[in-house]
């Protein structure tokens, strides 16, 4: 049962391309005027409410639960009522299945490097390499999801997010596997480089990498000699250094929230992108629908730049208090400023990060595909961005395209992939 927090998940339409994206096989009811979640007596997302057979409710567990036992319990029910013979095992004839897309699915996140552009094509679990014209150079990931290291064409993924340049290594988001994957640019191989693919939950102090347990990590950022990631399923920021081959929190309580103060003791919401802007790191702290910024020297406090609570978004410009985003997924800076990819908007937005300023730069508010002046091209919940050469490369997530704003001329093109 999908129960929507934002106005955007309301909409059938989007549902149905979220189940897509994520390849669910079971039915998905639309609940967006809280009608079950109200009958059922929900507080809490996500809550598990156990029916038998016969339609009886036998239990509730609010929060997430580890899948053995969920399994084990689930088991047990299915064993008493087969044996005494309430269970029908006939399968449900009534699922809508996505078809096989060509070219990028579903693509989450997008990094401009020098003369290259890397696309995380999400949906097809694969890193793909192209040049800025956007001709396919290479391709990591075999394209089934699954966990495995070595040369290019044999390694996989699944459904990757982030990425992260230093040197020849291309570092990767592994999000549905916990891990961090580094790519051996000049050797086109494969390894990982953080995670032990299982779901890990809050743990002080520092770890040997390959021995942690990570959560959903979803973004990247590189800055003097250490990864920033976006630890979205422990709304923490975390931080690798891989000289000595060890990983920690970095900010964040793990507890869910907007609030401000020192590192350790902060609260973040499902952090999704991540860039650096001078001495800072911003945040797009998506469950908030707020943009954070925290010292990269590990001296000071975290800080609100927009966002106000965990209920509060919309689509307003502005400055300060007044500015509402709705689940932005990705921000970028470089000498061009700082934006905002306002995802369940279908906006790109400038933020001034000094003056906690909002702006609108491109997108209209309704869905759509479209190329043109900014502020008629239409997008489709933008997940990723990467700025480069007075250029915002925003990874167009189900529209499955890279499209490309060219900050001076305000236009909006597609960039098509070529030899994929």
């Amino acid at each position: 049962m999908h129960t929507p927090k934002f106005p955007a998940e309301r909409a059938t339409f989007n549902v149905r391309f979220a189940a897509r994206r994520h390849r669910l096989e079971h039915p998905v009811v639309n609940d967006p005027d809280f009608h079950i979640w109200q009958t059922y007596g929900v507080r809490a997302w996500p809550t598990l409410v156990f029916v038998d057979p016969l339609g009886n409710v036998i239990g509730f567990h609010a929060g997430e639960a580890p899948f053995e036992a969920l399994d084990r319990a689930v088991r047990n029910i299915l064993d008493r009522h087969r044996a005494a013979g309430n269970v029908i095992d006939t399968p449900l004839d009534v699922l809508e299945h996505a078809p096989d897309l060509d070219g990028l699915a579903f693509p989450g996140k997008v990094l401009a490097a020098p003369q290259r552009l890397y696309v995380a094509d999400s949906g097809h679990h694969r890193i793909v390499e192209t040049d800025r014209a956007g001709a396919v150079l290479r391709v990591f990931g075999s394209g089934a999801p699954g966990h495995r290291d070595g040369a290019a064409a044999q390694a996989q993924f699944t459904y990757p997010q982030g990425l992260a340049l230093h040197g020849d290594v291309l570092y990767a988001a592994d999000t549905e596997n916990h891990r961090i994957r580094a790519i051996d640019l000049a050797r086109g191989t494969v390894a990982t480089a953080a995670g032990t693919g299982a779901r890990g939950h809050p743990a002080p102090g520092a770890h040997p990498a390959l021995q942690a347990e990570l959560a959903s990590p979803w973004d990247l950022a590189w800055h003097a000699g250490r990864l920033f990631i976006a630890m979205a399923g422990m709304h923490q920021i975390w931080v690798m250094h891989p000289s000595d081959g060890t990983i920690g929190p970095y900010a964040g309580s793990g507890v869910e929230d907007l609030q401000d103060g020192p590192l350790d003791g902060a609260r973040l919401a499902q952090p999704s992108g991540l860039a650096v802007f001078g001495r800072r790191l911003l945040v797009a702290d998506s469950e908030t629908s707020a943009v954070r910024s925290l010292p990269l020297d590990g001296r000071g406090d975290v800080t609100t730049i927009v966002g106000s609570g965990l209920f509060d978004f919309g689509d307003v410009d502005g400055s300060g208090g007044e500015v509402r985003l709705q689940h932005p997924l990705a921000v970028a800076a470089g000498p061009e400023g700082a934006f905002i990819a306002d995802s369940y908007n279908n906006k790109l937005k400038r933020v001034d990060p000094e003056q906690r300023r909002v702006t609108s730069c491109a997108g209209a508010a309704a869905h759509g595909r479209s190329d043109g002046p900014a502020a008629q091209a239409r997008f489709h919940e933008p997940g990723g961005l990467s700025l480069a050469d007075g250029a915002l490369y925003v990874a167009d997530t189900n529209n499955h395209a890279v499209r490309k704003l060219d900050l001076a001329a305000a236009r909006v093109e597609t960039l098509e992939i070529h030899g994929l």
